[in-house]
């Protein structure tokens, strides 16, 4: 008997009808002899009425109180998932992410996992019940309840089955797998049949949203086999392993893309040692994160420096920015959410020389500026306007050729 760890996003459990059918495919999954935990997310636009209801009351609710009103939408889904089991003859029994219980830490609406006691769902499972945990939410040592960041069920899927040492974590969504691109951007994307862990991350990191990036993390550094399946369609998925086979022929696996950017300038600071700290340190303690950085000396004595944050977090940087500038001496902070990131990705860009200059002459050959780059070992990141990214996109697609089956 295998242990599965399936979980179901927002659009799977939307509807009382869609429960029904997550319900019937737990079921089958019993019928072939695993035993199932099931993790569910809110169901589709739950979490954003809720956020919209807190704005209603103040424009920067306080964190705490925000985790405590969105975790009620998980809440919701895994008792109407029990009650339907429970319906359909299926013992099934519901838990909160605080019942578990998933211990995190105390950053609010980015609270990372430290611990998950596995000991009552075990016994749960023991017993012949499918367990059905709310997803995307914890509790911390305090006995506050925090959430995951956005796509945290995917997270909590990984972690429970890592904790219970499952032998493969499901993720159920609305596609049928890892795409080359986002198909609702190019009609030629592709779905691989597999894809390491190491690119995963990179794709989830840089745009994808098929996973959260902490999900392929924690898959990655406990080796928890993961699938990326469809609802709403049978189809063996894309599998997400640590090896890759045909690495010689593949370069690139995927095209990533990200609206969620903002971009800060502060100009005009004087060129010493420390001043990139004295910059990025405030924004550092806010516990803001920064992507691309990029800076530029003038011939004066001063510099400018350009980075990255998420578009949620652009105002709150410029304001703390702003009250330290004649702390740094800037003579100008300025930003623009009007950007997005564009980046290709994949292992065998190791092994192959050439990669980053054919995506710059795509770029340039229809006439795409690129504001900044970031490079890795198997990913390149450029920075450009946001009217251009879909452009972007396809552009690069066809550049690399992902709409050819490699093995063909």
């Amino acid at each position: 008997m295998a242990l599965i760890v399936q979980k179901y996003g927002g659009t799977s459990v939307g509807t009382i009808e869609r429960i029904e059918q997550v319900a019937r495919k737990v079921i089958a999954a019993r019928e072939r002899g695993d035993a199932v935990v099931v993790v569910v997310s809110a169901m589709s636009g739950e979490t954003d009425r809720l956020l919209g209801l807190a704005r209603q009351i103040a424009s920067r609710p306080e964190p705490r109180e925000v985790d405590v009103l969105i975790a009620t939408g998980e809440q919701v889904t895994i008792a109407l998932l029990a009650m339907t089991l429970q319906k359909l003859g299926c013992p099934a029994r519901s838990y909160t992410g605080a019942q578990v219980p998933i211990v995190t830490d105390a950053a609010h609406g980015k609270a990372r996992i430290a611990h998950i006691d596995a000991a009552r769902l075990q016994g749960d499972l023991d017993a012949g019940r499918v367990v059905v945990v709310a997803g995307f939410q914890g509790v911390d040592a305090e006995g506050n309840i925090t959430t995951l960041g956005r796509g945290g069920s995917d997270t909590t899927g990984v972690a429970l089955a890592a904790a219970l040492e499952a032998d493969e974590c499901q993720i159920f969504t609305d596609v049928d797998g890892v795409y080359t691109a986002d198909p609702r951007i190019v009609p030629t994307a592709r779905r691989l049949d597999r894809i390491t862990f190491e690119e995963m991350l990179e794709l989830a990191s840089l745009g994808a949203k098929v996973l959260q990036i902490r999900s392929v993390e924690f898959a990655g550094k406990y080796n928890v086999p993961l699938r990326v399946l469809s609802t709403f369609q049978e189809g063996p998925g894309t599998l997400i392993t640590y090896e890759e086979q045909q690495v010689e022929e593949v370069i690139i696996s995927g095209i990533a893309h990200n609206r969620d950017e903002a971009q800060i300038t502060v100009s005009g600071i004087p060129d010493q040692p420390g001043v990139a700290y004295r910059v990025l340190g405030p924004v550092a303690e806010a516990n803001i994160e920064v992507d691309m950085i990029v800076q530029n000396v003038a011939r004066d004595g001063t510099t400018d420096l350009t980075f990255t944050v998420h578009r949620n977090d652009h105002e709150r940087a410029l304001d703390i920015l702003r009250a330290h500038q004649a702390e740094l001496g800037a003579r100008e902070i300025a930003g623009d959410v009007a950007i997005a990131k564009v980046s290709v990705v994949g292992v065998g860009m190791r092994s192959h020389a050439g990669v980053a200059a054919r995506m710059f002459a795509a770029l340039a050959a229809e006439g795409i500026n690129i504001r900044m780059i970031s490079t890795s070992e198997i990913k390149i990141s450029v920075v450009v306007g946001e009217k251009y990214v879909e452009l972007a996109v396809r552009a690069l697609h066809e550049a690399f050729a992902l709409h050819r089956d490699p093995e063909r």
